[in-house]
């Protein structure tokens, strides 16, 4: 039969005795050894280094290492994340606003309303017969809800009353927005004006080549600029845009722009649709966007184009 334990364990060992020490007929107790301690192995020093390399090219060139499909706006800290239907909405609503002449602050009203109600996506759900992006109600006057699921005539509608509230551009943009959504807390908008500022920024084209996309799928297929060429104009309005085919050189829309800050909202639009349309490249002052290379975003481009021209092909 195996010994017995007398008395009871505790930090010192078994009571009332030294560690390590038991009368006969006990088992003593012995604390076990500490393990000793390990170094850094190789393998982990590689992995750390491989990291610090990461975040350093990252805090450089503000474009982190992509995966999957996705965009982004801004670079470095102010850098925002978007999905591929987000991005696509916003420069829609850019396009709307130059094609209305709204002002950079009505964008950022929209998009800060755009991203309390829906998160920038187009619903075809919500609160009671809400839909859309702003998630405007057929019964309440906005419009059927058909026309509605369509960005370009919900940012419209938007911007429409919009344009009725008094003094809207020196508002706080919480009340602008909440002035045209109505909605049952108004001070919800508030936290997005921050993010919603710089995405008109970058969208709107006060910062160039702010705005990239990418995918992990496989490469764009057959151009259809036929219908590239009518969605821009749906959402800009008229813009003065041609199809070249030119002897040896691709099929391209080519674009002109009387002002950087359109030609970058142009460009931006292209690039943020290019996988609806399959656009393989777009290039505009001097830079360009690879579909092949999207997550290396807008790099310098040596071909030598009209300055005021955007091509995508």
């Amino acid at each position: 039969m195996p010994p017995m334990l007398v008395g009871t364990c505790g930090p010192a060992g078994l009571a009332g005795y030294a560690p390590g020490w038991a009368p006969a007929g006990t088992v003593s107790w012995m604390p076990p050894n500490p393990r000793k301690r390990r170094g850094l192995t190789p393998g982990i020093i590689l992995v750390l280094i491989a990291a610090v390399l990461a975040v350093s090219l990252v805090a450089r060139h503000g474009k982190p290492l992509l995966t999957g499909s996705g965009c982004q706006a801004g670079t470095g800290a102010a850098a925002i994340s978007l999905d591929t239907e987000q991005a696509a909405i916003a420069a829609t609503i850019a396009g709307v606003a130059d094609q209305r002449e709204m002002p950079a602050r009505a964008v950022v009203v929209a998009y800060a309303a755009a991203m309390q109600e829906s998160k920038m996506h187009n619903l075809d759900y919500g609160d009671r017969d809400s839909v859309g992006v702003f998630q405007q109600r057929p019964s309440e006057g906005w419009g059927p809800a058909r026309k509605l699921m369509d960005p370009v005539y919900a940012t419209t509608r938007f911007f429409e009353v919009l344009a009725t509230v008094p003094d809207y551009l020196h508002t706080p943009v919480y009340r602008a927005a909440q002035a045209v959504q109505r909605s049952a807390d108004g001070y919800a908008y508030m936290q997005y004006e921050p993010e919603a500022t710089r995405l008109a920024a970058a969208f709107t084209g006060h910062s160039a080549h702010a705005v990239w996309c990418w995918s992990a799928g496989p490469g764009p297929g057959k151009a259809d600029l036929g219908a590239a060429r009518r969605a821009l104009a749906h959402a800009f309005g008229r813009v003065g845009s041609h199809r070249l085919a030119s002897p040896g050189d691709a099929p391209a829309i080519l674009v002109r722009a009387p002002r950087p800050a359109l030609g970058w909202t142009l460009a931006t639009w292209l690039v943020t649709h290019a996988a609806s349309y399959g656009l393989h490249d777009v290039h505009y002052a001097g830079f360009q966007w690879q579909a092949s290379a999207g997550g290396r975003g807008w790099t310098r481009d040596r071909s030598q184009g009209h300055p005021d021209e955007i091509r995508a092909n």
